[in-house]
């Protein structure tokens, strides 16, 4: 398990951007992870008016356990962590209209192509043992030359 405090190791957002609480399982073999986040109010996307997170968020969700799973890849081959860019989000399904304060969430990603720099991957949002979003990113990571490149 990875907990917060080393998440900030492997992944570029902070404060109310950071929308993972913990790392609980992750298999560089299967090119899978699974991450969880803990709702609560002081998420940047809170709506005070429904108590809780727009469902919509859980595609942030998605993209942040991508970026830990890169960190932690990167990580492994002795690296820093590279910035990673969402270029598509496709397939998005979801059952809920918020998420509310003191849900917890489970978020399960798996790479499904390996195009590097760019990478696609499917996943899911589940809440209370029941999905309840579900959707396709398609992510590029970069290292200081591309980043170059892309602000020209």
């Amino acid at each position: 398990m990875i907990e917060k405090e080393e998440l900030l190791s492997l992944i570029p957002h902070r404060g109310r951007m950071m929308l993972l609480s913990r790392i609980i399982n992750y298999n560089m073999e299967e090119r899978s992870i699974e991450a969880e986040y803990d709702i609560r109010e002081d998420c940047l996307f809170y709506d005070s008016g429904a108590m809780g997170l727009p469902a919509w968020v859980g595609f942030e969700f998605m993209a942040q356990t991508i970026s830990a799973f890169s960190g932690i890849n990167a990580r492994g081959k002795g690296e820093k962590p590279k910035r990673g860019f969402v270029l598509a989000v496709s397939r998005l399904r979801i059952d809920l209209p918020f998420f509310k304060n003191g849900d917890k969430v489970k978020i399960k990603m798996r790479e499904i192509e390996n195009l590097f720099p760019v990478f696609v991957f499917e996943g899911e949002v589940i809440l209370d043992s029941k999905k309840v979003l579900e959707g396709k990113l398609t992510v590029m990571e970069a290292d200081s030359e591309t980043e170059k490149g892309l602000y020209k």
